[in-house]
């Protein structure tokens, strides 16, 4: 891992993805969580404020970057529900199936290396009525925003820890094996290359 990877890109992505109207479309979503959690690509734990210790009993975060977990370890210690975190893709967590009640996935979907395999395995070990409660930029539904999200990901990828901004999320969520039972759509303000997120819940 290079000096950007390790010192600075953490910090950018912290910024980034915890600006104000990102931080209230993580609002939105994550208050939703019920049960024993698994937090997909919890970085920096941005979303630990937001879960509600009245519903939730615990909470396993998954990330492969490590280098990210001490801020996230600060910011579990306030919340008063237990987080495990774990150094791992989410092709690592090797949990039992039909495990979890809640699976959350915030700004996540985006930089995973082989997002259909990491969807199925989301799949087998979420409980049957369980929910996949999700926040995801991705690819816009007008022509010319998506032209630019087509030229830019090349770019963007290596800045950006390996962000696409031209995924299809739901159709990610669907080959994963969900069903869609919400969708919100919206534009965020700022680029909108950057900035057309799909929010909701889905379940097996």
């Amino acid at each position: 891992m290079n000096p950007y990877e390790r010192y600075v890109l953490p910090k950018m992505i912290d910024i980034a993805c915890g600006m104000g109207d990102v931080m209230k479309a993580r609002s939105r979503v994550v208050p939703q969580a019920t049960g024993e959690v698994l937090e997909i690509g919890i970085g920096t734990g941005l979303n630990l404020q937001f879960y509600n210790p009245e519903k939730v009993t615990s909470i396993i975060g998954v990330d492969p970057a490590a280098q990210m977990q001490t801020l996230a370890r600060k910011r579990a210690a306030s919340i008063g529900i237990p987080v495990d975190m774990v150094a791992v893709d989410v092709q690592g967590i090797h949990a039992e199936t039909d495990r979890f009640d809640t699976i959350v996935m915030t700004f996540t979907l985006c930089s995973i290396a082989d997002p259909i395999p990491a969807m199925k395995e989301m799949h087998r070990v979420l409980k049957p009525g369980g929910r996949l409660l999700f926040c995801e930029h991705g690819l816009a539904p007008d022509a010319s925003v998506e032209r630019w999200q087509h030229r830019l990901t090349p770019l963007w990828k290596p800045l950006a820890g390996g962000c696409h901004l031209n995924r299809d999320i739901p159709a990610l969520i669907e080959a994963g094996g969900f069903s869609i039972g919400e969708l919100h759509t919206e534009y965020l303000p700022g680029p909108r290359p950057m900035t057309f997120v799909y929010s909701g819940w889905a379940h097996k």
